[in-house]
């Protein structure tokens, strides 16, 4: 009998400690990488690291308000925020190679555009003038039809947890958005919480028509994020944005499946272009990635024109600042 007991308990023994090594940080480059773990638990942390190294242009007058940016057949397409009904193509160097006018829709607030296979999604919702917005809006741009009267579909939604619509100061509600993502099966917001300086996740159908989006999460990103990009192969997702003085940064979500961001590893990467308004990111690879600043301009900075930078996660260098 005592046999069969000692016999249980090494037997329970065993269980419990292969179910608590199923579970821990699964990445090689977190300092706390567990190598007996087989399913990530979103505990990774990181080194503080920055990116010094940039390669940058200067972009023409007519885009400097950019605010979205994505890659598609050797090319980007950014458009400004909330001055024209352009998406501007560029080629590799900046330069405009062409500028396709979509017409029959409006730009209140143009602040991020992201795609798929099929389609660009533009994101006409941005609220940060008066938090108080009813009419945000994706317009669904088929690419088939491009360069030829682009077929253009309305997907316009609403945040269930809103729900005071009374005019609020500028740049103080958490119901902005300037980045999302397309999956295969539907999109991913991010907002831009100005009280909360984090960003809310919901989800939306990629059908056009009236939505509720779905709150899913909120990430604890100290800061304001302003675009997005999405990495299938990787399964990456890669966010960019700024404190609240003007301090760009990169936020690495990875690793993470359905819904579950609380799992994914999430890392955050100083960007060394201080009081530069990041408003838009790309990359093909996760490792190159073109960021666009707008134009900015201050008394006591001077001004900053609108740019395309350009730089690789393979030169990280440790950040000792306090």
């Amino acid at each position: 009998m005592k046999i069969k007991v000692l016999l249980l308990l090494t037997s329970w023994i065993i269980f419990q400690t292969k179910t608590s090594a199923q579970s821990g940080c699964t990445d090689v480059l977190a300092k706390n990488y567990n190598a007996n773990a087989v399913e990530n638990d979103g505990s990774c942390n990181y080194k503080k690291l920055k990116i010094k190294d940039f390669t940058s242009i200067i972009l023409s007058d007519s885009l400097n308000e950019t605010s979205g940016l994505v890659e598609w057949e050797k090319h980007f397409y950014t458009h400004n925020d909330d001055t024209d009904l352009h998406l501007y193509q560029l080629d590799k160097k900046g330069s405009i190679t062409k500028k396709i006018m979509l017409s029959g829709i409006k730009n209140k607030d143009w602040e991020e555009i992201t795609q798929d296979k099929t389609h660009f999604y533009l994101g006409d919702f941005g609220n940060n003038s008066k938090g108080n917005r009813t009419n945000l809006t994706i317009y669904k741009i088929a690419k088939e039809l491009l360069f030829n009267h682009p077929k253009i579909e309305k997907i316009t939604f609403s945040y269930p947890e809103q729900t005071d619509f009374s005019k609020q100061k500028n740049k103080t509600t958490d119901f902005d958005c300037e980045a999302f993502i397309a999956t295969e099966n539907e999109l991913f917001l991010f907002t831009k919480q100005w009280t909360n300086n984090q960003t809310a996740v919901y989800r939306l159908p990629k059908e056009p028509g009236n939505h509720k989006a779905e709150y899913i999460t909120t990430l604890q990103v100290n800061g304001l994020i302003t675009g997005a990009n999405y990495l299938a192969s990787k399964n990456l997702i890669s966010l960019c944005g700024y404190s609240k003085k003007l301090k760009p940064f990169l936020f690495l979500i990875s690793d993470w499946k359905n819904t579950n961001f609380g799992n994914a590893n999430k890392r955050k990467i100083k960007l060394s272009l201080p009081f530069h308004q990041i408003e838009a990111i790309s990359t093909t690879n996760g490792t190159d990635y073109f960021i666009t600043n707008e134009r900015f301009s201050t008394k006591v900075i001077g001004t900053l024109e609108q740019q395309l930078h350009s730089f690789t996660l393979d030169n990280l260098e440790e950040d000792t600042e306090k």
